[in-house]
C-alpha cells in the first residue's frame, strides 16, 4: 500500500496539472481543459512513479514513449512539462499563441513529442509502431499511449488492439480516460469500462478497470502493467471530466471551451501550486540493436527487356536491406503482388506482415521511425486512400516514411475500378513536405528506391503491374526533382510530358508523329514533386504546347503538376488523362478507352497545332 504521504504528494501534483491546464486554456480562450482534468491523476502516478524519461536527453534510445492519442488534452501534456521543469510557467501561458511551440495539440515541435496527435484514433496505432521497434532493438523501454474513450469507436483503434495482442507486444499499454462525455454528448458505452475490457480482451490484451481519479489503484494498474508478460496491457480508468471543479465536473457542454470562471475554478482546486516531478531516468548505457550492412548492389535490367517496375521495386528493396541494416519493410497482405515478399524472404526479422488493415500499416511505419529506422509500406494504390488521415497526420509529425503504390492506373487492365489507383498521385502531392515519384522502368525504379532511404518526410513511389520496356541503362541515377528528356530537336512543334506506362505510349506516339513530319518531344517527369521546373519551363517557352498523359484522374496529378510550374508562362496545355469511370478490359484496351494511349496522345498534338 502507497504511503500517504506520497498519496498527498500525489494528490498535490495531480490538483496542480488540473490548475495549469484551466489556466493555459483561460489564457489562450480556448482548449480542452476538462478532457485534461479527467486524466490528471492518471498522468501524476505515470511521472512521479512509472515513466522511465530523461528529459536533458529526448534521444536516448532508452526512453521511453509517452503518446497522447488524446492530443487534446495537450494542456494536460504541457503542465507535465512545466511539472518535470523543461518548459516555464510563462511558456506554459503561450499556449495555442502564434509562434508557440506549445500548439493546440501535440506536434515534434517539441522535443519530447515524438508524434504529432489530434486526429483521433491515431495515438494507439503509432504506438504499436513504436513498439515493434522496441522488440526489434531489443531495448527494454515501453510505450506509454493515453487514448479517451470517444476515439475508441475508431477502426483504427481495433486495427492496433488485433495487431498488438497478435504479437504479443507486453510493452505497449493503453492508458484509457473513460470520462464518459464525448464532445457532442455521452458516449457510446458511458462509464461501463467492461464494455471495453471485453473487447479488449477478445484480441490478447490484459485489461485492469480501476478508479482513475485514486492514486493507489492507478499506481498498482501502472505497476501491473510493466510486470505483465507475453502481451499489451490496457488500463481503462473510469474517471469524471472537469474533475474538482463544480461548474463543468461531469457536465455536458464544457468540452472544447476555457472555462468561463477560471479565477474561481483555480480557487475551488486549491489555488496555483509549485510542485516539481522528478521523472526517473532510464538506466544508463542501453544501446539498441542494429542489423549488419553489405555494399550496394542493386538490381540490373539489360535494355529492351520487358519488367514490370514493381518486381524491380522488390529486388531492389531487398538489395538495399542487405546495403543497410536500418531498411525495415512491411505489407498490407499483398506481398505476393506488390513484390514486397522479395525482402521478406531475404530480411525476415526486418518484414512486418500488417494484414489487410492500411490504417495500422502506415501507423506501424511511423512508429518504426520514430526510432531512426527507414520503414518502406506498399499496398496497392488504391487502398492507401484508406489511410490517407494517417499519412497526412504523417506530414504534420514531419515523419520520414516511405510508401509504395502498385498496381496504380487503368493499366491493371481486367480487375476493373475498384482495384484501380486513379486518386493516389493527388493525394500524396497535397501531404505537406511529400515527395512523389513514378518510374516508367525497372532500372529507373530500382534506382529511386535507394534515393527514397535518406528523403525527409513522406514519400511515395508508384509502380506498374504490366511489364514495360527497360530504355535505361543499368546504374544510371536519377535524382529526387529531376526528368529526363527523352526526345527533343529544335524543330519540335510540341512536348509530351508523360510519367510511369504512359511514357512508353508517349515515345511511340513521338515516333509515328516523326514519320508524319510532326517532330515533338518528349520528357519522363519521373519526379511529380518536386517537379523539374526548369525543364518543364524551357519546353513552355521553346514549343509552347505542352500535352501531359497519365494514367490518373485529370484533378491533381501530372498535369496539375506541370500547370502549377508553367501556368505563369502562358504556354498551351492539353491534359490527358482518365475522366470516365472504367469496366473491365485488358490493358491496352483501358488505355484506349481512357485515351490517353499513343493514339490518343498522337491526336491530341494534331489537334493542338
Amino acid at each position: 500500500m502507497m504511503p500517504d504521504r506520497d498519496l498527498q504528494y500525489l494528490a498535490e501534483l495531480a490538483a496542480q496539472l488540473r490548475v495549469d491546464s484551466v489556466r493555459a486554456a483561460a489564457e489562450a480562450g480556448s482548449g480542452h481543459p476538462t478532457s485534461s482534468m479527467s486524466a490528471a491523476d492518471l498522468m501524476a502516478v505515470l511521472f512521479a512513479c512509472h515513466l522511465r524519461y530523461d528529459f536533458d536527453n529526448p534521444a536516448n534510445p532508452a526512453n521511453d514513449h509517452l503518446i497522447f492519442s488524446k492530443g487534446h488534452a495537450s494542456p494536460l501534456l504541457y503542465s507535465l512539462y512545466k511539472a518535470a521543469g523543461v518548459i516555464s510557467d510563462e511558456e506554459l501561458l503561450s499556449f495555442r499563441r502564434r509562434g508557440s511551440r506549445l500548439e493546440g495539440h501535440p506536434t515534434p515541435r517539441l522535443p519530447w513529442v515524438d508524434v504529432a496527435t489530434g486526429s483521433l484514433g491515431q495515438g494507439l496505432p503509432v504506438g504499436v509502431g513504436v513498439a515493434m521497434a522496441g522488440r526489434l532493438e531489443r531495448l527494454p523501454y515501453r510505450v506509454w499511449v493515453l487514448c479517451g474513450d470517444s476515439e475508441l469507436a475508431e477502426g483504427s483503434i481495433w486495427e492496433a488492439a488485433e495487431h498488438a495482442g497478435a504479437e504479443g507486444l507486453a510493452n505497449l499499454t493503453a492508458i484509457v480516460d473513460v470520462n464518459r462525455l464525448g464532445q457532442r454528448g455521452p458516449t457510446r458505452h458511458g462509464w461501463d469500462t467492461g464494455a471495453y475490457a471485453r473487447r479488449f480482451g477478445a484480441f490478447g490484451w490484459h485489461t485492469i478497470e480501476i478508479d482513475g481519479h485514486d492514486p493507489g489503484q492507478i499506481d498498482y494498474a501502472l505497476g501491473n502493467a510493466r510486470n505483465t508478460r507475453r502481451r499489451p496491457t490496457v488500463i481503462l480508468a473510469k474517471t469524471r471530466k472537469g474533475e474538482g471543479v463544480l461548474e463543468v465536473e461531469n457536465r455536458e457542454g464544457a468540452h472544447g471551451k476555457a472555462l468561463k470562471d477560471p479565477g474561481k475554478a483555480v480557487e475551488e482546486l486549491g489555488g496555483p501550486r509549485s510542485v516539481r516531478v522528478e521523472v526517473h531516468r532510464p538506466e544508463a548505457g542501453a544501446a539498441p540493436f542494429r542489423f549488419g550492412s553489405n555494399g550496394m548492389e542493386l538490381p540490373s535490367y539489360p535494355v529492351g527487356e520487358k519488367v514490370a517496375t514493381r518486381t524491380a521495386y522488390g529486388a531492389a528493396l531487398a538489395a538495399l536491406g542487405s546495403a543497410r541494416g536500418d531498411v525495415v519493410a512491411l505489407d498490407g497482405e499483398v506481398a505476393d503482388s506488390t513484390k514486397t515478399e522479395t525482402f521478406g524472404k531475404e530480411h525476415p526479422e526486418r518484414f512486418f506482415e500488417m494484414y489487410i488493415a492500411e490504417q495500422q500499416l502506415v501507423a506501424a511505419a511511423v512508429g518504426l521511425q520514430v526510432r531512426g529506422w527507414k520503414p518502406y509500406a506498399a499496398t496497392f494504390a488504391a487502398f492507401l486512400t484508406r489511410a490517407h488521415d494517417f499519412i497526412r497526420m504523417a506530414g504534420v509529425s514531419r515523419a520520414d516514411i516511405r510508401l509504395v503504390g502498385s498496381h496504380a492506373g487503368v493499366a491493371i487492365g481486367e480487375d476493373g475500378p475498384s482495384q484501380m489507383g486513379l486518386e493516389d498521385l493527388a493525394m500524396m502531392r497535397t501531404v505537406h513536405g511529400s515527395t512523389v515519384l513514378y518510374p516508367c522502368d525497372a532500372n529507373q525504379t530500382a534506382a529511386l528506391i535507394a534515393e527514397m532511404a535518406d528523403l525527409e518526410g513522406v514519400s511515395y513511389l508508384r509502380t506498374t503491374r504490366g511489364d514495360t520496356p527497360v530504355i535505361y541503362e543499368p546504374g544510371e541515377r536519377f535524382s529526387v526533382g529531376g526528368s529526363r528528356v527523352l526526345r527533343h530537336s529544335p524543330g519540335d512543334r510540341a512536348t509530351i510530358v508523360a510519367a510511369g506506362v504512359t511514357v512508353h505510349e508517349a515515345l511511340a506516339a513521338a515516333d509515328g508523329l516523326q514519320a508524319e513530319g510532326i517532330p515533338v518531344g518528349v520528357i519522363d517527369l519521373y519526379s511529380i514533386k518536386p517537379v523539374d521546373a526548369a525543364v518543364l519551363v524551357e519546353a513552355a517557352t521553346t514549343t509552347g504546347n505542352l500535352i501531359t498523359v497519365e494514367d490518373h484522374r485529370v484533378e491533381g496529378g501530372l498535369g496539375d503538376a506541370v500547370m502549377d510550374a508553367v501556368s505563369e508562362l502562358g504556354p498551351r496545355v492539353v491534359k490527358l488523362a482518365v475522366t470516365d469511370l472504367p469496366g473491365s478490359a485488358t490493358p491496352q484496351e483501358q488505355l484506349a478507352d481512357a485515351r490517353i494511349d499513343r493514339h490518343a496522345i498522337a491526336g491530341a498534338v494534331r489537334r493542338l497545332l
